[in-house]
């Protein structure tokens, strides 16, 4: 082929998957009505999406809190600054590092199980027995794992943030001498001095909603790769690989214009 025709067939192929991923989105959340009638789908979801990923949350979370501290640190205590440090920890945790890195381990973890998982019933046809029983393939599988989620990533968020902040008052206290009066009382100043949504500090309230984004951005872009699958187990592996750059780029991509939004 040709340069130019291989570069059409990449932007063709990447503008009709960014169209079957936006009208999925959209079906998800309309038959969203039905996840009570679902619910013990939603929380067999909630389990597979927020328990076993515990692990690896708490372990990634201790430790970016330790490596922030660990760095910052070093360098403002240079300036005789380094109590500064909570203060930072606390706020990059909670706006940024805290929904990027439970993005991050979804992705890796939950999203691309998904798209394995509903990629190798696409090409076993089991997606097809489910239409013949008019079953809606939507409603059945992803608005349950969209919802599933979407409540869980939040709550992981939240246990990241603490796992980080924990992690960086142990090198604090360690390392840098700080006591842990002193870099707690610092790290609720930070949060709590900035109150926008009816008294809810802006740094936690926008890492949530980020985290809410993130968790239907994996769900959806998990479901929708393993549902446009073909060509029996090389298929499968290639919508899992898709689902998972996909994912990552567009939690950067996103994750950037969400602080641009609340933060310009």
């Amino acid at each position: 082929m040709g340069f130019f025709e291989l570069t059409g067939r990449f932007l063709i192929n990447m503008v009709e998957g960014a169209g079957y991923t936006l009208i999925l989105l959209f079906f998800s959340v309309y038959y969203m009505k039905n996840s009570w009638k679902r619910r013990r789908f939603v929380l067999d979801q909630m389990f597979i999406c927020g328990i076993k990923p515990l692990p690896v949350i708490f372990v990634v979370g201790v430790f970016t809190g330790m490596i922030l501290a660990l760095q910052i640190g070093v360098e403002l205590q240079d300036f005789g600054l380094k109590t500064s440090i909570s203060r930072i920890i606390g706020t990059a945790l909670c706006r940024e590092m805290g929904p990027f890195m439970t993005a991050l381990i979804l992705t890796a973890s939950v999203g691309s199980g998904m798209a394995a998982e509903i990629g190798t019933m696409k090409v076993s046809e089991e997606i097809d027995a489910l239409e013949v029983m008019s079953i809606n393939p939507v409603d059945f599988l992803v608005a349950p794992r969209v919802v599933a989620l979407a409540i869980m990533c939040p709550i992981l968020t939240l246990f990241c943030n603490f796992m980080g902040v924990m992690g960086g008052a142990l090198v604090g206290k360690t390392q840098l001498d700080i006591s842990f009066k002193v870099y707690f009382d610092n790290v609720l100043d930070a949060l709590a001095g900035d109150p926008d949504f009816f008294g809810f500090p802006k740094d936690v309230y926008t890492g949530l909603f980020k985290a809410i984004v993130f968790g239907v951005l994996v769900a959806i872009v998990g479901c929708s790769c393993g549902l446009r699958a073909k060509g029996g187990a090389l298929g499968v592996g290639q919508a899992t690989r898709t689902a998972v750059i996909n994912s990552f780029l567009l939690i950067i991509i996103l994750g950037y214009y969400m602080t641009w939004f609340f933060y310009r």
